[in-house]
């Protein structure tokens, strides 16, 4: 999908996911500080693509979902994620209405876990009060969907 936004937008910069390359760098044995350099990597990425570039940038995930991931792992979050404050200005929540796809850094497959990290995330979103939409479907579909979502919350 990611590849397709960047490209659909005229090739802007996207930020690719931090904590896939950090986990295929260090495993995913991860604790509550491997998280939190996950999170203040992202985020670190995320300031460097905006200063060379205005709007619109792509990230494929940011701190919010790293936080999802401490609650799903530790049922608890670092008091850095309370402080962060770089939030994007739209956030798609994919549905989990596809295949999970165990692809060696990927956790939470089975339904339940799947269910528990999408709430949390819907919640962490509303908790924020960032401007989000849910986006479903499959192929392209999703990606059509995903776009009349980014069409949407522009809007507003």
């Amino acid at each position: 999908m990611i590849p397709r936004l960047v490209q659909h937008f005229g090739g802007v910069p996207h930020v690719a996911e931090f904590g896939r390359t950090y986990c295929e760098a260090f495993g995913t044995d991860l604790t509550m500080a491997d998280l939190v350099e996950i999170a203040k990597g992202h985020d670190g990425k995320t300031r460097g693509a905006l200063s060379e570039r205005s709007y619109p940038v792509i990230l494929d995930t940011d701190p919010l979902m790293t936080a999802v991931w401490a609650d799903m792992m530790f049922g608890r979050r670092d008091p850095w994620f309370a402080t962060w404050t770089n939030t994007a200005d739209i956030y798609l929540l994919f549905d989990i209405d596809l295949p999970w796809v165990d692809d060696g850094t990927r956790m939470f497959g089975s339904p339940a876990q799947r269910q528990r990290f999408f709430d949390l995330s819907r919640k962490i979103l509303e908790e924020r009060g960032v401007r989000w939409a849910l986006v479903s479907g499959q192929g392209s579909t999703r990606y059509i969907n995903a776009l009349r979502a980014i069409e949407a919350l522009s809007r507003d």
